[in-house]
Formats: structure tokens, sequence, C-alpha cells
């Protein structure tokens, strides 16, 4: 059996091209031109060059396939809606329009950012109503789920849609970005940090995904996939803060984190790529419980979790110590402090010009509040 893998550089996309080869199947992978390619699987397999964005670019790319694997995505929790739509919605009906038809299944990889970050997520089952939130990934995830449903309706290809919580493993982003974060500043916790972190190991994902695959029950389905790990966001970021001598805190509520990074993403959004301290898709992550409901995949795809917390605890603290590490040696501790506080200063001048020409919102309280919250912790 062949497949097609797009996004197959990624974090989650290179590990799946290591299974389905280990699997035995045959792999095509599409890269955008001149990516890096030097993860050992790509040795083994076919690579096509061409970006989903760019449909003339991807001529025949389901030729030959059975099965499709769709993982490209802007993945990323800032940047307008446009930035999100023309790769997530748009790229995704460019790679539709080459392979239905011509593929036997197409599998596309969403997330139950679906559903609608910004309420607890905890119990709900597939079915449940998606809800736009107007957060771009959140919202080109529905958008590119019913342009794959609608694609395939009524054609000789069947659609699977896993929906990963969040996932984490060396590398990823719940994991370097996290990192990252704890060397600029602090890391505030929602609501003391109690909420369930919803995670799910890469290596147990790519399993559900190969299972879906290989289902004939998988067909025109939907499949929640999240670990049964017991973490909170406190215990998970303790621990991974601990790699870098730091600790997560303080404590705010989410109304109000969700309230305020609503407000800083319209100001610094004119300012894009400069990245904002918080944003609304972070606080939906952390601030709720997002323990979606995966009977579905138990049930019916015999899915369990594999690899338990303590081990995938054990690989990401390898891959700190060995990639992570070495690399930020070679950065300055102190400038890269003094650079984060002189841009963050220039921030919030901005921040607060732009809250004084809204004269008919009430931003007082969030005004204050983040005044006392980068004084003492700046």
């Amino acid at each position: 059996m062949k497949a097609l893998v797009t996004g197959a550089t990624g974090f989650i996309g290179s590990n799946l091209v290591r299974r389905l080869l280990e699997s035995g199947y045959e792999v095509r992978a599409l890269v955008l031109p001149g990516e890096n390619l030097s993860p050992s699987p790509f040795k083994e397999i076919e690579v096509v060059h061409g970006n989903v964005t760019m449909p003339e670019t991807l001529s025949g790319i389901g030729e030959g396939i059975d099965i499709v694997f769709h993982l490209v995505a802007r993945v990323a929790d800032w940047g307008s809606m446009e930035l999100f739509r023309t790769v997530t919605s748009y790229g995704t009906s460019n790679v539709l329009r080459e392979c239905v038809g011509r593929v036997e299944r197409f599998i596309y990889l969403s997330s139950i950012a679906a559903y609608g970050m910004g309420r607890h997520l905890k119990g709900l089952k597939e079915e449940a109503e998606r809800i736009r939130t107007g957060i771009p990934y959140c919202d080109t995830k529905i958008e590119a789920e019913d342009l794959v449903a609608a694609y395939t309706f009524g054609t000789d290809t069947s659609s699977t849609i896993i929906r990963p919580a969040n996932v984490i493993g060396p590398g990823s982003v719940w994991v370097k970005d996290v990192l990252d974060a704890f060397q600029r500043g602090p890391v505030p916790l929602c609501d003391g940090g109690v909420y369930s972190g919803s995670f799910i190991y890469v290596e147990n994902l790519v399993e559900g995904i190969l299972k879906a695959a290989s289902s004939d029950l998988a067909s025109n389905r939907i499949y929640n996939f999240r670990d049964d790990y017991r973490v909170t966001w406190k215990e998970y970021l303790t621990e991974l803060g601990s790699l870098v001598g730091k600790k997560p805190g303080p404590s705010m509520t989410t109304s109000f984190l969700f309230k305020a990074s609503e407000i800083i993403e319209q100001v610094y959004l004119p300012f894009y790529p400069a990245r904002p301290p918080l944003t609304r898709m972070a606080v939906g992550v952390i601030g709720f419980d997002n323990d979606v409901d995966i009977e579905r995949a138990s049930t019916e795809l015999s899915w369990k979790t594999i690899v338990p917390y303590e081990r995938a605890m054990e690989a990401i603290k390898e891959w700190f110590y060995t990639e992570y590490l070495p690399g930020k040696r070679q950065m300055s501790p102190g400038k890269c402090i003094l650079d984060f506080k002189k841009t963050l200063a220039q921030s919030l001048k901005k921040f607060w010009k732009r809250l004084s020409i809204w004269g008919s919102v009430d931003v007082s309280f969030i005004k204050s509040s983040l005044e006392k919250f980068f004084q003492r912790h700046f």
C-alpha cells in the first residue's frame, strides 16, 4: 500500500512516516522546496516538492496513491485569520482536489480545537457541536473538516478525521515553546493550573492514526485521541520548568487572562509577526478542562495508551539535554533577558496607546492588573 503524507517533515509527520515505513507502507512525502530532509526516514521514501497554497505545484500528487495522510496546517496560536485560512483551509481544498476520486481513503489530522477553545471540552463526544470562536486556529480546523466531508461525499474516496488533544513529545510545540517561554519570563498558571493537561504522546497518537487507517470501521468517521494521563497543567509545567530552573506562576484567573489576551491580540495584530505575551488559544488550552471523550477510539479501533506519562517525560528530558540545551548554550542569558525586557516595554507602550483610543471600552481593570503583573515580575 502506498501513502501520501503532507506535512511529512513536521513533528507529527516525521513520526508518522517512520511508523508507516516500519509497517510496510510505501511513502510519498510532499515537502516544500528546499525543506530540510535530514531525518533518516526520508532516505527511504519518494519525495515530491510542492506547496499546498499553490495548486499548480500539486499536480499528480495523488497518482498511484492508496491513502492520504493530510497533516499540513498552520500550527501556531497567533496570526490573522487569513494567514491560517490560506494554509489550513485553502491548502486542504487544494490537496483534496488532487486526491479525491484517485485514492481510497483521505485521513485528515484536525484537532480538539475544532470544538471551540475557550470553554470546557471535558466529556465531549465526536458528535458534539463545533463552535466558532474567532480564534483562527480553531475556526479554520472547522472549515478544513467541512471541506473534507464535502469533497469526499458521494465519491469512491472515504474520509477519516482525527482530533488529537495536546500533542507532546521531544521537540513538540507543548515542549519547545513552553521551554522558550520560561526563558523569556514568567509562565502564568490559569486558575492555579488545576485542569488536566489533556495530553497525548506523539507515539500514542501515531498508533491511533495507523489503527484508523487500517480499519474499515473508520471510513467516514471522526475520532478523538487523548491519553489517559492524570496530569494537571501545574504538574506538567513544574516538571518542565525544573529543567531550566524555573517554576510556573503566578496564578491568575482564566476569565481575566482570556479577556486580556483578546485585547492584547488586537494590539499586536498590526505588528505581526511580533509575538504577543498572551493569546486566546494558549489560555483556551491551559485554562480549561479539555479531556474529550475517547470511547469511540477505544471501542472501534481497540486503541489505548501505550507509552505511559513517565516514559514520555523521560524521552522529552533526553531530547532536552541532547538537542535543546546545546543549542541554547550558544545564547547569552543576560542578553536574552535584556532584549526581552526592551521588547516588552515597547509593546506595552503601544498597548496603552491603543487602549486610550477605545474610549467607550472600560479596560481600566485589565490595564491596572497588567501593569501590576509586569512591574512585579520584570
